[in-house]
């Protein structure tokens, strides 16, 4: 029987990967995941050396007939994402949902939990997170308006993803449609060196990127506060 572990690993500290997920990276007989240059640099942190089998969002059906090619003869791969859990805004679920219909009972899915920049972010943000509406990463053209618009109106906190190159825009178009006391935080760089979380109004986080001389790097957790 064939076993697909889901193994999380570090969003941006090294430190982070769990003793579960390195003995199951020992173990595999491949590892699957989205940029071999990312992969190798925390394969090579630990001292592990394996075949490393390319799968994301863009790699085709040919990718993930290796995967379960592999799967099927009974091997056990390894999946990961270039930082945090597999499935979270990725295509991993896609993979698992693949290989749950092609190969059945004939292969054995895990779960090797560990770091999400989601799970870190509200762990952090020091806001309302009882309840709340996950997003990924907001659609960049259709759409995005009125997908503002239902942020505005929802009862829960709502938790996105955005990139450094459209954030000022995003905080613009949540200025328009949410009250100045409706709270936002920003979260970047978790587990980094400069690690950041930033809390007040759409209107006020704007300013402060604003005036700043660039975007910065890394993606930002966005947490709208119900």
């Amino acid at each position: 029987m064939g076993i697909l572990s889901v193994v999380a690993t570090p969003i941006g500290n090294l430190g982070d990967i769990t003793l579960r997920a390195l003995e199951t990276l020992k173990s595999a007989d491949a590892i699957a995941c989205e940029d071999t240059r990312v992969t190798s640099k925390l394969l090579a942190r630990y001292d592990i050396r394996k075949p490393l089998l390319v799968y994301h969002a863009r790699s085709g059906r040919l990718a993930a007939d290796r995967v379960l090619a592999a799967l099927g003869d009974g091997k056990r791969v390894a999946l990961v994402t270039d930082a945090g859990t597999p499935g979270i805004s990725d295509p991993g679920s896609e993979l698992v949902a693949l290989a749950r219909e092609r190969l059945g009972e004939h292969v054995r899915i895990e779960a090797i939990p560990g770091p999400s920049a989601l799970a870190a972010a509200v762990s952090i943000a020091g806001l309302p997170t009882a309840s709340f509406v996950f997003l990924g990463f907001l659609p960049h053209k259709k759409g995005r308006q009125t997908l503002f618009k239902e942020i505005a109106k929802e009862k829960r906190a709502v938790i996105f993803y955005e990139s450094p190159h459209r954030i000022q825009k995003t905080l613009l178009a949540l200025a328009e449609v949410l009250p100045q006391t409706r709270r936002v935080a920003l979260l970047r760089e978790l587990t980094k060196i400069h690690e950041e979380a930033l809390e007040g109004s759409a209107a006020e986080l704007m300013k402060i990127l604003e005036a700043r001389d660039t975007p910065g790097r890394g993606e930002f957790v966005v947490i709208v506060a119900p």
